[in-house]
């Protein structure tokens, strides 16, 4: 099946956001490097919430929702990274679960919504999930360099 190395690829980018953001403690969890970014909470957050936005992108009734203004109110929610963690184990456990149910064919038909990937199989999400999380795995290391401890290597213990 096409998903298994997928799923593999899943679960080491979802160890290593783990991983390269643990030295990041619930005191920093309202931590921004300017007034006007996010924190580090609503980061993580962030990370969960687009796990979310792009299975129902693939695979919802409605394609992806634009409502960039709500998304980011949800996110803006969050002051605690114990919450905001607990809200990505479960988005990425879902995102997994959401694509091992999947058959190849599932996988390989092209997007319903074209509004965003265009005309791709719904598997670009599968990519572009990982891409976005380590996107902000690398942003939240500068954010934990700027609380004065050192992010850990995201591929070692």
């Amino acid at each position: 099946m096409i998903k298994e190395g997928y799923l593999q690829e899943l679960e080491a980018s979802y160890k290593f956001f783990k991983r390269s953001t643990s030295a990041l403690t619930e005191e920093d969890s309202t931590f921004a490097p300017k007034d006007s970014m996010m924190t580090s909470a609503q980061v993580v957050a962030h990370v969960a919430q687009t796990f979310e936005w792009f299975i129902d992108g693939a695979f919802g009734e409605n394609g992806f929702d634009k409502d960039f203004e709500k998304h980011m109110a949800e996110v803006m929610a969050y002051n605690s990274l114990e919450n905001a963690r607990a809200y990505f184990e479960k988005a990425s456990g879902n995102f997994r679960d959401v694509i091992a149910s999947k058959t190849d064919e599932q996988l390989l038909a092209p997007l319903k919504d074209t509004s965003i990937m265009g005309a791709a199989p719904c598997l670009v999400v599968i990519g572009a999930t990982i891409e976005h999380t380590a996107h902000h795995r690398g942003a939240l290391s500068v954010y934990t360099r700027l609380c004065g401890k050192v992010p850990p290597m995201p591929y070692s213990e």
